[in-house]
């Protein structure tokens, strides 16, 4: 049939033709038939030891094997030569195990694969047998249970060894390392709060309270005139101190009717101390009277006593020295 004539899609027959009389082509019973195949696995050729690896492309001879079927399939063979020294080889499908199996001329390799399978295949007919014999099953679990003790003792025998030989351990080490500076923390904070303590104490409110500490220092003052009448000492205290013992430093928020409490007793206490500054004042000022009557009493007295004029002056000089120094002492007890 040529090209031309595959292509046609009607054909003339004619209406004496009866296909019975055809007679039928006489072909080969087994024939085989070229086929393009990769090897299906790992072979080394028995002739000449070349290795043949699975992927590798020939041009196959296919044929049906006879007499071989599984569940009514056909089992197919096939011819292929070495590469190298040109034996034949040969190998069939294998529909049971999904594979293929070797034959003759070369040798299968080993396939981990192919073993691993084989295993799981004899592990399950083994668990399907062990199923129906329940004796079977008892002994097969108590070995495991037996099997599983022994590892576990293996296993403790290893970690003491290793225990035993070791000589630095990083957990331990880091352990000591951490338990180290956690004590020196501790230790740090425990110093910082008696520090704390040392500088702050509470008041009875619970308040933490800080007072500044007042000057002590001995200040150097010039010795006065002595006077006959004793002046009442006015105790020295600047007005800085006075301000810096009324600070208090507190770590808690005022409330609104302490801070008016507080600048209440300020003010009373500032009240109290102009009180006190009068009462000082009028007890100068009386000394100073005092004084200057009994210096009038005195100048009186010289002056009657004394008969010659040049005389006179003399004590009239010293009452205005005596005034003079009452004066220089009262500024400086004013300024004071």
């Amino acid at each position: 049939m040529t090209g031309t004539e595959r292509k046609v899609f009607q054909k003339y027959y004619p209406p004496d033709f009866d296909p019975s009389k055809i007679p039928r082509a006489k072909g080969q019973r087994n024939r085989q038939f070229v086929q393009r195949v990769m090897a299906p696995y790992n072979m080394q050729c028995n002739t000449c030891h070349e290795y043949i690896y699975k992927g590798k492309k020939f041009n196959m001879r296919r044929e049906t094997a006879e007499g071989e079927f599984y569940l009514g399939l056909k089992i197919f063979r096939f011819y292929f030569r070495c590469p190298n020294c040109l034996a034949e080889i040969t190998f069939k499908t294998d529909l049971e195990n999904c594979d293929y199996q070797q034959e003759h001329g070369a040798t299968r390799l080993f396939e981990a694969f192919k073993l691993y399978q084989q295993e799981e295949k004899a592990k399950e007919t083994r668990d399907e047998e062990d199923k129906k014999d329940p004796m079977k099953m008892l002994e097969k679990r108590t070995k495991m249970s037996r099997a599983e003790m022994e590892a576990i003792g293996k296993l403790e025998e290893l970690q003491e060894l290793n225990r035993r030989q070791e000589t630095f351990d990083p957990d331990r080490y880091l352990h000591n390392v951490n338990v180290a500076e956690a004590e020196a923390l501790k230790k740090q904070e425990e110093e910082d709060e008696k520090f704390i303590k040392s500088i702050f104490h509470r008041t009875e409110d619970g308040k933490i309270v800080k007072r500044i500490l007042e000057d002590t220092s001995e200040i150097d003052v010039k010795p006065k005139m002595k006077l006959s009448c004793p002046v009442p000492k006015q105790p020295f205290e600047s007005a800085q101190k006075k301000l810096l013992s009324k600070i208090v430093v507190l770590k808690t928020k005022k409330s609104d009717a302490e801070i008016k409490q507080e600048v209440k007793e300020v003010k009373k206490e500032e009240v109290i101390e102009d009180k006190e500054k009068k009462q000082i004042k009028v007890e100068v000022d009386e000394s100073y009277s005092l004084l200057e009557q009994k210096a009038s009493n005195s100048v009186e007295k010289i002056s009657v006593d004394c008969d010659q004029p040049s005389v006179s002056k003399e004590p009239h000089a010293n009452t205005s020295g005596a005034l003079q120094s009452l004066a220089d002492y009262g500024s400086d007890s004013s300024s004071e």
